[in-house]
């Protein structure tokens, strides 16, 4: 690495996300040992020589980073790339945290979704929920943002259906609901900040044909 290489910055979301995509880049010889201290209280981690910094985040933040600069690189799910719509480049689906973002609600519901009538809809993601039902369903519907357990809606009559990710269902079974419509399929994306794609294009093109080559 040349001495007077800058540093390329990753922004991971944190927990299990953080945990495969460190993986992953080990796989590949991209390795940083302070972020296997569990006790460290740093924020910012160093691979001095391979010239590499990362930072973990609330999910939700890493495209902000991307987009600003803060971060060349990020990791997320591409549920919060949907969301965010921030102005960064995808590049790159990395195989792992693989779900699905689901239509759910008890499963009388199911008939309000096959008529263009007004229902009200409870999630987290907003975006997603308006982009699903009026530019593909083209329904109208009333979007309430919940963050906690959206699961809640239906069963306290607050709404009819949620939007929400599903992994296994057995919450939804739990409560009484089931997946009534799937929206998209989620997995961990890599997104590049668009200004770093150009000023440091050989170094984050190398990263990404080493990471494909490992996930093909």
């Amino acid at each position: 690495m040349r001495e007077d290489s800058r540093y390329l910055t990753f922004a991971l979301g944190k927990g299990r996300l953080a945990e495969h995509t460190l993986e992953l880049l080990e796989s590949i010889g991209i390795t940083c040992e302070e972020m296997k201290d569990k006790s460290s209280r740093k924020l910012i981690f160093v691979n001095e020589e391979l010239k590499l910094k990362f930072f973990l985040s609330k999910n939700p933040d890493v495209p902000t980073y991307v987009e600003y600069g803060a971060a060349d690189i990020g990791v997320v799910g591409s549920d919060i790339i949907r969301e965010e719509n921030k102005r960064v480049y995808e590049v790159l689906d990395l195989g792992f945290g693989k779900c699905r973002m689901c239509v759910c609600g008890p499963k009388e519901a199911g008939i309000l979704l096959q008529h263009h009538e007004m229902i009200r809809v409870a999630s987290k993601y907003p975006n997603i929920t308006k982009d699903y039902f009026y530019n593909k369903k083209h329904q109208t519907v009333d979007i309430i943002k919940l963050n906690g357990s959206v699961e809640l809606g239906p069963i306290v009559k607050l709404a009819d259906v949620i939007v929400d990710i599903v992994e296994t269902g057995s919450t939804l079974r739990e409560n009484g609901l089931c997946i009534l419509e799937e929206v998209c399929p989620i997995s961990a994306r890599m997104i590049v900040n668009r200004v770093s794609m150009q000023m440091e294009a050989d170094r984050i093109r190398k990263i990404i044909g080493m990471l494909r080559e490992k996930i093909s």
